[in-house]
């Protein structure tokens, strides 16, 4: 298993922060990782909610089917998803309002045969990827 976190204070309220995360149309202007949604994103934010991304993973294009598994609307939601080669992905999103600030905190946990192989890069292309990512979302929203 590979885990990695990423957090950072944003000067911008939970619902700003939210509406943006949440934002199908626009997550390819932060998020580091996405290149497209085949399909679109999920219709609608709900538990049990599926959808399809395409992605770069440490430079390599992935497609991951995923599954809203968790979700309380400005606070936090949760994604699990399946990967290439049997790799199961978590992706939660977690907003902690402080005034006119909020910091967000993204983890990822990297499940399979295939990551014991290549944990430590993966570990570290996701970390950098997450922490760009955070550093996009900010521009966009303050």
């Amino acid at each position: 298993m590979a885990e990695v976190t990423a957090e950072a204070r944003i000067e911008a309220p939970a619902a700003k922060l939210w509406a943006q995360l949440t934002d199908w149309s626009a997550y390819g202007q932060w998020s580091m990782t996405h290149t497209n949604f085949p399909k679109g994103g999920p219709e609608t934010l709900a538990v049990g909610a599926t959808f399809e991304e395409n992605m770069k993973m440490m430079g390599f294009p992935a497609e991951v089917a995923w599954t809203v598994s968790e979700l309380e609307s400005e606070r936090r939601f949760a994604i699990t998803g399946k990967g290439p080669m049997g790799v199961a992905i978590l992706t939660r999103y977690t907003l902690i309002p402080d005034g006119e600030a909020t910091t967000v905190r993204i983890d990822g946990e990297f499940n399979g045969a295939a990551v014991s192989l290549m944990a430590g890069k993966l570990k570290d292309s996701a970390t950098a990827a997450l922490n760009e990512s955070l550093r996009k979302l900010a521009g966009l929203v303050t």
